[in-house]
């Protein structure tokens, strides 16, 4: 069939392929580092207990059938050498089929990982991650050109990240519907970046125009993707230069990367195609399978986009092939923190020296400057932004972090910037307090060259020994 592959998309594929295989490693690295103190044998969330409580059918996962945090690193690696094997090009040395299951791996790899990974896991970026590899496997190598029902179904993709994003901002918050969100979001956003403190302090037309742009940019341009070239690319790239503006303005994990590696599939790069010969029957015949199963699964997700009770990040099968997105439906207009504190006395008075412990990327020390993380996900960091905005959110797992750090655990303190406790002597009581953080002006940043102010607002966790019960406000 000479409609089913489009050779003047080779360079995009190529572009599309390298720069996924990349999110890729980003995502397997945080997970063989982070994965003990989170989800390990002696996590905050084990695995074992996960699992045992949820079948396969609703998170199928290689670790239903075994875990051990042996296996589990053994596993995370494999993903990155993997990913690292697709960076360097090993696909396009392969046979067609020998290059889908070679893609194919990453992504139950990666598949198995999220299905268990549960609070720590619950992001939108997952299963965009998962997605978007789903098609990758589709895509073809060097023996033959681009499919471009495959193309097609990641700009369908791409059009449900970007307007189902617009539609969620548009029915939440009605900041969004004045402009005023920015007033407040470059502030309470759940990690700031280094920049942050600077995009705050633009000019309030300037935050105006940022929302009338965004709602542009996800509202009416992704209808453009699907409309003849230059047009598509034109819409692609406007929206590869919002992703750009977002990853300047703050810490979004690998949200706004993996979204310019989806959009990149939709640019026609110039260049001449290497001439392949027509693609194989059966490789017609997958992808065109495999495309209807999608397209079936795209009803709910479609439904959704329409609906007036829209919800954003939610997967629809359990292998999280065709999803729903959106972000921030909802901006906060004050940003609290939850800061956790030790001390070295066992039943501590009032004039008892707490210390602080640092993070590495949620504020704490006002004097701190925050530091680009992303496309890295600090994912304790995170949840402790959801935990600030309600103790709920904190329940399946906030007593656990106070009682390693309590046992001052190695693998838990791995995840902080800084412990205020020697290795060998921890803390006798921890105890956790809400302040409220606001960015300070220019003027205080000149005198004080702290970039926070903060103020104590009320106990989080009262102070807390080992084998006391924990308790939390």
């Amino acid at each position: 069939m000479e409609w089913f592959t489009v050779p003047e998309y080779w360079t995009s594929r190529l572009v599309f392929q390298r720069a996924l295989a990349a999110v890729y490693l980003v995502a397997f690295l945080g997970a063989a580092l982070q994965f003990r103190a989170l989800i390990g044998e002696r996590g905050m969330l084990p695995v074992p207990r996960y699992v045992a409580r949820v079948p396969f059918r609703r998170a199928p996962s290689v670790f239903q059938l075994h875990y051990s945090d042996r296996f589990f690193a053994a596993w995370a690696w494999t993903g990155c050498a993997v990913s690292v094997a697709l960076v360097a090009g090993l696909d396009s040395q392969l046979p067609l089929w020998g290059a889908m299951l070679l893609w194919f791996v990453p992504w139950v790899l990666y598949l198995s990982i999220v299905n268990v990974g549960q609070t720590w896991y619950g992001f939108g970026w997952e299963s965009l991650l998962l997605e978007t590899g789903f098609l990758a496997i589709f895509l073809g190598n060097d023996e033959v050109a681009p499919p471009i029902v495959v193309l097609l179904l990641l700009r369908w993709l791409l059009f449900r990240v970007e307007f189902g994003a617009g539609l969620i901002k548009i029915r939440g918050d009605e900041c969004w519907r004045k402009l005023t969100c920015l007033d407040h979001h470059h502030e309470t956003q759940p990690m700031p970046g280094p920049l942050s403190w600077f995009f705050h302090h633009l000019p309030k037309p300037f935050h105006r125009a940022e929302v009338a742009a965004n709602h542009f940019t996800q509202l009416v341009v992704p209808v453009l993707l699907f409309t003849p070239q230059p047009i598509a690319t034109a819409a692609a790239s406007l929206m590869i230069v919002t992703q750009l503006w977002l990853v300047l303005s703050g810490n979004f994990s690998w949200l706004n990367w993996i979204t310019i590696v989806v959009a990149l599939s939709a640019v026609e790069f110039p260049g001449t195609a290497p001439d392949t010969p027509e693609a194989p029957l059966w490789y017609e015949i997958v992808v065109l399978a495999v495309a209807a199963l999608l397209l079936t699964l795209s009803y709910r997700p479609a439904r959704n986009l329409v609906s007036r009770h829209q919800v954003m990040n939610r997967s629809f099968d359990p292998l999280h092939l065709v999803n729903t997105y959106g972000a921030f439906g909802s901006v906060s207009r004050v940003r609290h923190e939850v800061v956790i504190e030790g001390t070295a006395d066992p039943v501590p008075r009032e004039d008892s020296e707490w210390k602080e412990y640092e993070f590495k990327g949620k504020p704490g020390d006002p004097r701190h400057w925050p530091r680009q993380f992303a496309p890295y996900h600090l994912r304790l960091d995170w949840m402790m932004w959801f935990a600030a905005l309600s103790p709920a959110y904190a329940g399946p797992w906030f007593g656990g972090l106070m009682e390693r750090l309590l046992e001052n655990d190695r693998d838990t303190l791995r995840l902080l910037r800084r412990s205020p406790f020697p290795a060998d002597a921890p803390p006798r009581c921890v105890r956790a307090r809400l302040y409220r953080y606001r960015y300070t002006t220019w003027h205080e940043l000149r005198e004080t060259g702290a970039c926070w102010e903060r103020t104590y607002v009320r106990e989080f966790m009262p102070p807390t020994r080992l084998g006391s019960v924990i308790q939390r406000r």
